[in-house]
Order: structure tokens, then C-alpha cells, then sequence
């Protein structure tokens, strides 16, 4: 369970956009906690989780994508301790299937297919981190729909 009230704040702007389709009013909350946090200088985990949600608030690809490098960055920086001491029962290896398979998704949509590929296989070669439960399910099936669309085999 979640005890970092940052993050609480996160989930709920995430909340705001998957679950309420106010995307806007997720970006502008997001944005808000952004600048609270101090941007990029802020809590490792705090700028992973972030970015992460802020890129699928994003009306253009390029800027998804942005945000969505900015997550996978921050998270390099996050130990398990930390993820652990927020409320975060997921490793942090098991944050990377989910930031490789945004970033290969923005890729594939920018038409740089051979950087998708990059990551649809980084992504992939995680993902023994995620659990068999519902977040792992969804992560798996997002890799295995992008990997036929860019008939990657490897």
C-alpha cells in the first residue's frame, strides 16, 4: 500500500486520466506536483512515477515521449530501499517492462522503428520482474501486441 503522500497525489492525477477521461485536469495536477517536487531535481521515484503518468496526459508523440525518457532516467536512480519505504511493493526492475514498452510505443508512432525495437527487447528482457496478477498482464500483453506490430522476433 502506498504511503507516500507525493505519490498519493500522483495516483490520484493518474486516476484523473485513466479512470475519468479529464486528461486535461490530470496534466494540470501533474504539472502542479511537478513543480512542487522541483522537476527533474526532485525524488528519483517521485520524477519516475510522474513522468510516467504525465506522458499518457500528452496530446503529442514527441512530448510523450519526452516524458516517458524522463521516467525511465529517474528510475536508474531509485533504489528498491526507497521504493520499498513509499509503499511501492514492486521492485524496480519491475517498473522497467511497462517505461520500455511507452517509450518503444512512441518510437514505433515516430517511425523509428529500430530505437522501438530497442526497447521492445529491453523491455522484454525484464519482465520476469513483473508478478502474474492483473499490472503484469497488461504490461505483457502491451509487449507481445507491440512485438507483432513490429515483427520483432529476436
Amino acid at each position: 500500500m502506498i504511503t507516500d503522500p507525493t505519490l498519493t497525489r500522483i495516483g490520484e492525477a493518474a486516476a484523473l486520466n485513466h479512470h475519468q477521461g479529464q486528461r486535461d485536469a490530470a496534466r494540470d495536477l501533474l504539472a502542479r506536483i511537478w513543480d512542487d517536487i522541483g522537476g527533474e531535481q526532485g525524488d528519483p521515484l517521485h520524477v519516475c512515477v510522474l513522468a510516467h503518468s504525465m506522458a499518457d496526459t500528452q496530446d503529442d508523440v514527441r512530448e510523450e515521449l519526452m516524458w516517458d525518457l524522463r521516467a525511465l532516467a529517474a528510475a536508474d536512480l531509485v533504489t528498491d530501499e526507497r521504493a520499498a519505504e513509499a509503499g511501492v511493493t514492486l521492485s524496480v526492475t519491475g517498473l522497467y517492462p511497462s517505461l520500455h514498452l511507452n517509450v518503444s510505443d512512441c518510437y514505433r508512432r515516430l517511425g523509428d522503428l529500430d530505437r522501438a525495437r530497442e526497447h521492445l527487447r529491453r523491455g522484454r528482457a525484464t519482465i520476469g520482474a513483473l508478478g502474474d496478477d492483473e499490472y503484469g498482464r497488461l504490461i505483457r500483453g502491451g509487449l507481445e501486441r507491440l512485438t507483432e506490430e513490429l515483427g520483432d522476433t529476436a
